[in-house]
């Protein structure tokens, strides 16, 4: 596939999460997608992708991804982003605080047939916790 169709993909499933459509928004990935950076628990393929942004829609109202930057490179796509939510209900064992977080992250994907087959991500979880009031803020 192009970087064109998988750019295209990309954006598609950005569209559908801002607009609040979880389903649609996993259809980005392959059903046997390998994950790199979500909890190790998860099952693998496309129902742990869904089980980890299920529990985050459970625990934040609305969660909004501004993406910051997108670089393409063959069948790989990498984007900075910014995660933009309200914590409404528990996450990670932290109950509801009703703060608004923002916290952001860096993700790699990888395209076949334009569908995510792999994907790596870092996210600035200290951050996140901190703003949740889980840990400290840095000093």
């Amino acid at each position: 596939m192009s970087m064109t169709v998988n750019q295209a993909a990309f954006a598609q499933a950005i569209d559908r999460w801002n607009g609040g459509d979880l389903a649609a928004y996993l259809e980005l990935y392959a059903s046997d997608v390998t994950l790199h950076g979500l909890p190790p628990e998860l099952p693998p393929g496309r129902d742990g992708v869904r089980l980890f942004y299920e529990g985050l829609w459970a625990g934040f109202a609305r969660p909004r991804l501004i993406v910051q930057d997108v670089l393409v490179d063959g069948d790989r796509l990498a984007c900075r982003f910014l995660l933009e939510a309200t914590h409404t209900g528990a996450f990670m064992g932290i109950p509801a605080t009703g703060k608004a977080i923002q916290v952001s992250g860096m993700t790699i994907l990888r395209f076949a047939n334009g569908r995510c087959v792999e994907r790596w991500n870092q996210s600035d979880m200290l951050g996140w916790l901190q703003q949740l009031g889980a840990l400290p803020a840095a000093a």
